[in-house]
């Protein structure tokens, strides 16, 4: 469940916390950190070169194997070096993570990875500071204040509704329209997105925030797990107007002729997914060599084929042409025990959130 996820995600973060140079900054550069930031004129050269003697790189990934694959097979095929991955959801890749690295066994090279995790890895010490060439073309949304992750793809939660149940003149224009008495037992809701409700109320101020999720839990919303699922039952019919789904889910059966289409409202959040480096990777220039490639226009273009939300704006897309904000993954994870706790009481019946796979 989610809130034994978070439980973990916590437990790992006090234990990291508790050491005391981790309370404060990151250790001293670890061993890669000079490849890692060097801007040289034959940078990319040396990277490469680097990368097709070490001949393969280990990820580790939460980005599902349909979409995943195709990425690693077109940089295999570009670079000529093999890309071993091992994905599974976020909280069992930050287990297996600090499982490794506390045994001291070191096999992975680079993650891609949903942000709160990623910075629970930051927090334990498992990253390493890096330079990109790409890193001009992304948004300062895809970056942490402390820069040792950036975000490669957006998850954006939008409304959605089905074109053939909902008329235009209906469609919702703000978060207050979701209240409308026709909307009584209509709206869906995926049941894990606390973080989402986190971050609407403190944009609303607390007192206002609570109080409209407070009407809108008395809306008698439909509260399901997946947000690929709740993208299908707005195309099917079986739900006319979904408060928090996926964008890139929406337009994946948009695309294919359904009657579903999704809308921005202010304001929009949206949950980054970064790429990182690690610290003590077994090969360094591999892993910078991959990660350059999914902040690469070419990797962040095979993102948008997969109908995935690109980070970079030198690809354009209409999924993120709207103004947005960043749930913070620091809150995600400092503040987690207060809004898993209202999140259940107001959607769940009190009962434990069960995390979306994807």
């Amino acid at each position: 469940t989610r809130i034994l996820h978070m439980s973990f995600l916590r437990s790992a973060l006090i234990a990291a916390l508790a050491t005391p140079f981790l309370a404060a900054a990151q250790p001293a550069a670890g061993p890669h950190r000079q490849l890692y930031m060097y801007q040289g004129a034959d940078r990319d050269q040396r990277i490469i070169e680097g990368a097709k003697k070490e001949k393969q790189v280990v990820v580790y990934t939460s980005l599902n194997l349909k979409d995943s694959v195709p990425i690693t097979r077109a940089f295999e095929k570009k670079y000529g070096v093999k890309v071993e991955l091992w994905r599974s959801s976020s909280e069992k890749v930050l287990q297996r993570a600090l499982t490794e690295a506390r045994a001291g066994r070191h096999a992975v090279d680079a993650f891609e990875l949903n942000g709160p995790e990623m910075e629970a890895l930051y927090r334990e010490g498992l990253l390493e500071q890096f330079l990109s060439p790409h890193f001009k073309t992304l948004p300062a949304a895809a970056f942490p204040k402390h820069r040792y992750y950036a975000a490669d793809r957006f998850n954006f939660f939008t409304i959605a509704y089905n074109t053939k149940l909902v008329k235009p003149d209906e469609v919702p224009n703000s978060y207050e329209d979701l209240l409308h008495p026709r909307w009584v037992g209509k709206i869906g809701i995926e049941g894990s997105d606390d973080d989402w409700f986190a971050s609407i109320v403190k944009h609303m101020g607390e007192k206002k925030g609570l109080e409209f999720f407070r009407k809108l839990a008395q809306m008698k919303p439909q509260i399901r797990t997946g947000h690929t699922l709740l993208a299908e039952l707005v195309s099917s019919g079986e739900i006319p107007l979904v408060a928090t789904i996926y964008n890139h889910n929406a337009e994946r059966l948009l695309v294919n002729g359904a009657p579903i289409k999704w809308k921005a409202l202010d304001p929009t959040f949206g949950r980054p997914n970064a790429v990182a480096v690690v610290r003590n990777a077994p090969r360094p220039h591999a892993a910078l060599l991959f990660v350059d490639f999914m902040l690469s226009p070419e990797g962040q273009e095979l993102l948008k084929q997969r109908n995935r939300v690109p980070a970079s704006t030198a690809v354009d897309t209409n999924l993120n042409k709207f103004p947005f904000h960043m749930i913070d993954p620091v809150v995600v994870i400092d503040e987690a025990e207060k809004w898993e706790k209202l999140w259940s009481e107001l959607f769940l019946r009190g009962q434990a959130i069960q995390r979306d796979k994807d």
